[in-house]
């Protein structure tokens, strides 16, 4: 399957082949961002890899910074300390939801249902965590592990950041945080679990539910959700 360029809507779909760094990446967010608010520029949807760089959100606290080994960068979505690097996929979305259900958390919970839906297609069953932010899976030892990370900001209804799901990543570079201020968890990864996944095949199987997402963002969350600011 070639990934399509344009999704439903004339949605713009970027695959980035080569990792971008963090701060690069946010700054053509954030202008993408406010074009899309004040212009009515294209929506994008970004699959992309960082370079490792650890992300403070706006409640992130100094002591949750254990060993700043990695480019530390505030990303000025809400939640806390999260880590990105290669092996990691990211997905970043920029949707005006003016268009849509302007339901901010209908779209964290279509967002988090994406993520849980795709890495079904991969034989992995996630779920969400009350009171714990992020896609949460049974690690190999059987007790819960974080798979994939949620972090958004709307402004003036148009989102920005995304998710990133742990496809391959060097775990131990988590260490230097504690992930989402949550230290009784750790975090896994599809490769942990033993299935041998690349982008490529994570992309397309993530594009081929986008339709779905997209759909559900047409109507307010049926039921409470992750506060949108979160990481």
């Amino acid at each position: 399957m070639t990934i399509p360029r344009t999704l439903p809507g004339d949605i713009e779909l970027r695959v980035s082949q080569s990792p971008v760094p963090y701060r690069e990446a946010l700054e053509e967010m954030t202008a993408r961002n406010a074009a899309i608010a004040t212009d009515g520029a294209r929506e994008l949807i970004w699959l992309l890899e960082h370079p490792p760089v650890y992300t403070a959100g706006t409640s992130a606290a100094s002591a949750e910074l254990l060993d700043p080994r990695f480019d530390v960068v505030e990303a000025g979505r809400g939640g806390r300390y999260t880590y990105h690097g290669p092996g990691q996929r990211v997905c970043y979305v920029l949707l005006d939801l003016k268009k849509r259900a302007r339901d901010a958390r209908g779209f964290v919970h279509a967002l988090e249902g994406w993520v849980i839906d795709t890495l079904r297609d991969f034989g992995v069953e996630s779920f969400r965590s009350e009171g714990r932010i992020g896609i949460w899976t049974t690690d190999i030892d059987g007790r819960e592990a974080k798979i994939g990370a949620i972090g958004v900001r709307i402004r003036k209804w148009v989102t920005m950041h995304g998710f990133a799901v742990n496809i391959r990543p060097d775990l131990s570079h988590f260490a230097g945080i504690v992930p989402c201020g949550i230290e009784e968890f750790g975090v896994t990864s599809l490769a942990r679990l033993g299935h041998d996944v690349d982008f490529a095949t994570w992309d397309e199987a993530l594009v081929a539910r986008a339709g779905s997402f997209l759909a559900a963002l047409e109507n307010r969350c049926p039921r409470p959700s992750s506060h949108p600011e979160t990481a």
